[in-house]
């Protein structure tokens, strides 16, 4: 059975990062639900933090260098994407912005996301519906129903009878993800081009 093509995007700036925490555990359990289902996921990390040079070279000259056309090229391929962001001043990052600007408009169309986001407040958590939500929306993906969100004080709480955890929203997102996944199933292989050479078009023509 072909194995699924998870992609995640993470734009946190420190290392270790928060960011890369929660990308982390949506990943881990996406992949967990796809093995409950029988199925097999390759997963690949792209880390902004890396790319910021390259991002930055490729606005100024047009090129993308070896390592960015490598991640554009995940990211295009992938059956599916996760996304996270930290949130600065009640919106995405601008490394994450810039990610996706680099990308073509039209290579996410149709494409299931899930995103989530970062921060030091619970009071940046609505900047995942009025500002990474709508990116996505502009680019034509799937964007899951359920973003998670995740403030400081949220890691390692266990939530409570009337708001949800953050271990439990992963779980709830990733199962979205990995249920839109397996309903769809991996995407096939890209076929080589076949080119006719003009005479015989021009001959089946005549014919």
């Amino acid at each position: 059975m072909t194995a699924f093509k998870l992609v995640v995007v993470t734009a946190g700036l420190s290392k270790p990062s928060s960011t890369r925490l929660l990308a982390d555990r949506l990943t881990e359990s996406t992949v967990r639900q796809l093995a409950g289902a029988g199925r097999q996921v390759d997963v690949k990390v792209v880390e902004l933090r890396d790319l910021a040079t390259e991002i930055a070279n490729n606005f100024v000259t047009g090129f993308a260098g070896a390592a960015l056309r490598e991640a554009v090229e995940a990211v295009t391929e992938a059956d599916g994407l996760i996304a996270v962001t930290p949130i600065f001043t009640a919106s995405y990052s601008g490394l994450f912005k810039s990610f996706f600007d680099v990308i073509d408009h039209d290579a996410l169309t149709g494409k299931p996301v899930l995103i989530a986001a970062t921060g030091g407040t619970p009071r940046h958590s609505l900047a995942l519906e009025h500002a990474v939500r709508p990116l996505f929306g502009y680019l034509r993906a799937v964007v899951l129903p359920t973003a998670v969100y995740a403030a400081t004080e949220d890691w390692g709480a266990a939530g409570s009878e009337l708001t949800d955890g953050l271990p439990r929203r992963i779980d709830r997102a990733a199962g979205e993800l990995a249920a839109l996944l397996s309903g769809r199933g991996p995407a096939a292989p890209a076929l080589p081009e076949q080119v006719v050479p003009f005479a015989e078009q021009l001959a089946a023509l005549r014919a």
